[in-house]
């Protein structure tokens, strides 16, 4: 990997469309606050819950409240947040123009991008297939695994083509859902025993999971996981110990110490993991090593059959009954404040989060010159 030589234009990007806007912007302030002001030049660009792109103060306004004082006062004197503010200062452009001309300069400005939005509108392939079309380097994985690592459905089918063991799931339409509730009632039974959890098929940060427990909770849970999706997944409830590996690199990836995740509530859900703060995490994980190898090398494999690149958390099951290891989801953007559980796997793996933020520049640079390397042009006559 070739170690950066010269000071780099870093744009963050966070916030967001999803419903892990607050997570985005969590992890954003973490990022900023450790990259080395003596090889990083920082430049925070912020989505609203709307979709609107801000830059320059704009964006620091987004940050203010969450990140210390410190890094604010030297994000407030970069010289791009200045250029942006008088780019929108313009009251004759309007506001289309204005995030169009937001994004020209900023494009046009940054070496790498850095996008830690998490969720639909930045985790799904949407961000990524932007910055391709731009022909900007950025951290983390490409469109087609981002978007694979979002959809649990066609994840988890390509999980098994590639052999890897995980829980019996189906899935099922929003609009199907919504033209006969009886018959897809019916089917889950025939296929399920009670307890089995609903997800939406495309969110992140456990929104939206119901563990259904009879009738009246299945039809509960998928009327709520349908609020957030059009494609709702069912999986069996499988006991077991939740387990999870952080995985970095591009084409030759590596893995991190297991870690074991002892949710505060029933199950880990999005109050478990970002509000009451008592969830237990235990790094590295008591496991047998025989386990523990399994888990690595199972954890590369899925972030290779997805085709990953950068980061990624690998999230699997191990059951309490019999000890089986089972594969359960990716993430192609998990959470990423120091205090993550990404974070903290590689941390003990002895990788600190500065290490760590600019290792994930560099595989960022790296991945982009090998994607461009035999880039050819076709001239159609």
């Amino acid at each position: 990997m070739k170690r950066l030589s010269k000071k780099v234009k870093v744009a963050v990007l966070f916030g967001g469309r999803s419903g892990e806007h607050e997570v985005s912007i969590q992890s954003a302030c973490s990022v900023i606050e450790s990259m080395n002001p003596d090889k990083f030049e920082v430049i925070p660009v912020a989505i609203s819950h709307e979709g609107e792109w801000k830059g320059g103060s704009a964006s620091l306004a987004m940050l203010e409240e969450k990140i210390d004082s410190r890094t604010l006062n030297r994000l407030t004197s970069n010289h791009l947040i200045s250029a942006v503010d008088r780019l929108t200062s313009n009251r004759a452009l309007t506001s289309a123009r204005l995030r169009s001309g937001m994004l020209t300069v900023t494009m046009q400005e940054v070496d790498v991008f850095f996008p830690v939005l998490h969720g639909t509108y930045g985790e799904d392939g949407t961000i990524q297939g932007l910055l391709e079309m731009a022909g900007k380097p950025y951290v983390g994985a490409g469109v087609l695994a981002s978007a694979v690592g979002m959809d649990k459905v066609v994840m988890k089918q390509i999980f098994a083509q590639a052999g890897l063991p995980q829980g019996h799931f189906t899935s099922v339409l929003r609009r199907n859902w919504e033209s006969d509730r009886l018959a897809i009632v019916e089917q889950i039974e025939k296929e399920f025993t009670y307890p089995c959890f609903v997800k939406p098929a495309n969110l992140g940060s456990s929104v939206g999971i119901s563990k259904a427990k009879d009738r009246n909770t299945l039809c509960e849970a998928i009327d709520l996981a349908c609020r957030y999706d059009r494609k709702v997944i069912v999986e069996e409830f499988i006991p077991a110990r939740e387990v999870e590996v952080a995985v970095l690199g591009n084409d030759d990836p590596k893995a991190s110490v297991p870690g074991e995740i002892v949710p505060s509530n029933e199950f880990y859900d999005y109050r478990a993991k970002y509000i009451d703060g008592k969830s237990v995490m235990h790094i590295p994980a008591e496991l047998p090593n025989e386990t523990k190898e399994k888990l690595q090398k199972w954890a590369i494999e899925a972030f290779q059959a997805i085709d990953g690149s950068g980061l990624a958390r690998v999230d699997f099951f191990v059951r309490t009954d019999n000890g089986r290891v089972l594969i359960n989801e990716i993430n192609t953007m998990p959470g990423f404040t120091k205090y993550s559980m990404y974070a903290k796997l590689w941390e003990h793996s002895g990788l600190s989060y500065s290490q760590l933020v600019e290792t994930l520049i560099e595989l960022a640079f790296d991945r982009f010159r090998e994607k461009t390397r035999n880039t050819t042009r076709f001239d159609l006559e």
